[in-house]
């Protein structure tokens, strides 16, 4: 099953602006432990994923009455603080539960995807 995880905020992270060189290479590190314990765990695939632009650079696009409209920002208020996201396969939540207890302390969001079959 394909999973969308939302890493939101710095969770008990200070803002990474804040962090000193060697802090971001440890936080860093964990990243690449996650990585490689995905990689190594039977029926797990990492499919995609990247750091995020901060809100300033979002655009919001809405369609209503067949207009496109285009705000600058962010949707809601909770994806301001959004950093990354991952798109990954796991047999299923439990073992995805499991690896991201390896990345720094996020407040994450987890979202199946819909099967289309």
């Amino acid at each position: 099953m394909k999973y969308l995880v939302l890493l939101i905020g710095d969770g008990e992270l200070k803002p990474w602006s804040e962090h000193t060189a060697e802090e971001q290479a440890a936080v860093m590190e964990r990243f690449g432990a996650f990585d490689a314990a995905c990689a190594e765990r039977d029926g797990v695939e990492i499919l995609a994923g990247e750091a995020l632009a901060g809100p300033t650079h979002a655009t919001t696009v809405r369609t209503r009455g067949g207009t496109v409209q285009l705000t600058e920002g962010p949707y809601a208020e909770v994806i301001e603080g959004m950093g990354g996201f991952y798109l990954l396969e796991a047999p299923d939540l439990d073992v995805l539960l499991d690896l991201l207890r390896i990345l720094p302390p996020y407040d994450m969001q987890v979202t199946p995807a819909v099967d289309p079959s």
